[in-house]
């Protein structure tokens, strides 16, 4: 006995950020939102334990012999899986004016500081985000540890630039030669097919779920130019190449119809923007199955802001927050699937459910909820684990006080609607008296 508690105590004082074991939860009387089916069930009867759900209006014998069990009864609130945003960058962390500052903030610094940035996510409704560069594997496996309370993270390391691409930060004047495969916070400079291949290998290796390419100009970087395409055929298929071979699939930052084309063309299965897509480019992604990820609205916070952007950069701005909701309408009339997605960076952050907002201009409510759910855990090969509240799904739902099919923008509020968020069977952040958190600790061990 004595070894057995020397053992216990053991493992405490060498993981001591262990939480205790997942209550095992049942709701009753819930309106469950269904965004598959576009649907609410009433009066259901949500079982969860072990990180999934275990049932819908199941039999009561599978919990009542359980003393631990918590019930508790939302008297008509909805439950909604919780929210993937596509689009993130983490370790663009708040604690800066600009965009010229936040570039040059030490990276240790910004490390220090992306676990708030997660909890706040959290906090929105977001259970999962896709991190399209910048955010590592020790991030990642922290969070899955349970060290800082997070999304479930799926990252793509460094985003991979060519010399003078949307990855690469010098300044016109800054004439310092990258060596083949420097990163640079969010990217990765590389040019020519060994490097692709090399340094596309070398993301997998440290931990990419998915690989990204800039395959075409961006708003932030300084140098290249929106209409600007971005590394070769030959460069391109060979990052699709060593995804491929790894099971996984590359994604492309493109804003215009050429951008797209060669990287579609190429076997690249994801497009991030795509404010300036045509009919033409948009059947061409809906043909190969490709995904579309707008991110609206770090465009327009960005213009809310002066000097957030230098003069170039906000000229850029301009040109494409102009045309983002008509490619929405573009994409979804040619049967796209689109997904959710917010791309704020720095001090931003904070807008992150007002995607939702912009989003219901162009598509309705479900259709905006399908973007931030089952479409979203389709792209992240996810979708018989995520996007749904479903028997042996991951319990990662959110509690709301109204219906978001009937008006999406009450994800706009999260502080207003959003009473509590689980992920994996464990309530990560609530906001309602009946249900506090699971983040105790297993031992005071000061």
């Amino acid at each position: 006995m004595a070894a057995n508690m020397t053992s216990m105590l053991s493992d405490e004082v060498t993981i001591p950020w262990n939480l205790p074991p997942r209550p095992r939860y049942v709701f009753t009387g819930a309106n469950l939102v269904d965004p598959a089916k576009g649907e609410v069930m009433t009066n259901v009867t949500v079982h969860l334990h072990g990180g999934v759900v275990k049932s819908i209006n199941g039999n009561p014998d599978e919990w009542e012999d359980d003393s631990s069990t918590i019930k508790i009864d939302l008297e008509g609130k909805f439950v909604c899986p919780g929210l993937i945003d596509c689009h993130v960058h983490l370790m663009a962390v708040p604690g800066k004016r600009g965009l010229e500052e936040l570039k040059s903030m030490n990276p240790s610094v910004s490390l220090l500081r992306q676990p708030q940035v997660c909890r706040s996510m959290l906090e929105r409704g977001f259970t999962t985000v896709r991190d399209c560069g910048g955010a590592l594997f020790p991030l990642k496996k922290a969070i899955e540890e349970d060290v800082h309370p997070g999304p479930r993270l799926f990252i793509a390391g460094h985003a991979l630039s060519q010399t003078g691409g949307h990855g690469d930060m010098r300044g016109l004047l800054d004439n310092h030669e990258c060596c083949g495969g420097t990163t640079q916070g969010v990217g990765r400079v590389i040019d020519g097919v060994p490097d692709c291949l090399k340094y596309a290998r070398e993301e997998i290796r440290q931990g990419a779920d998915f690989l990204k390419i800039m395959g075409g100009g961006g708003v932030a970087s300084p140098t290249d130019k929106i209409e600007n395409t971005q590394f070769s055929d030959e460069e391109i298929k060979a990052i699709v190449t060593v995804a491929s071979n790894a099971g996984t699939y590359v994604t492309t930052h493109a804003y215009t119809p050429q951008a797209i084309q060669r990287a579609i063309k190429q076997g690249v299965l994801g497009v991030e923007h795509g404010n300036l897509l045509d009919k033409e480019t948009a059947k061409l992604m809906a043909e190969k199955g490709a995904f579309l990820t707008p991110t609206l609205i770090t465009y327009a916070t960005m213009a809310k802001f002066d000097g957030f952007l230098p003069p170039a950069s906000a000229k850029k701005n301009r040109e494409v927050l102009e045309k983002g909701l008509h490619a929405i309408k573009v994409a979804a009339e040619a049967g796209v699937t689109i997904c959710f997605g917010t791309d704020l960076l720095g001090k931003l952050h904070f807008a992150q459910s007002q995607e939702f907002g912009l989003r219901s201009q162009v598509q309705s409510s479900l259709e905006v909820l399908r973007s931030a759910t089952v479409n979203a855990a389709r792209m992240l090969r996810q979708d018989k684990f995520l996007g749904q509240i479903s028997p042996n799904f991951a319990a990662d739902l959110l509690i709301l006080n109204a219906n978001p099919l009937e008006d999406i923008t009450v994800l706009d509020v999260p502080e207003k609607h959003v009473f509590a968020t689980i992920k994996d069977g464990r309530v990560y952040a609530s906001r309602w008296s009946k249900l506090g958190t699971d983040l105790r600790r297993t031992a005071n061990l000061a």
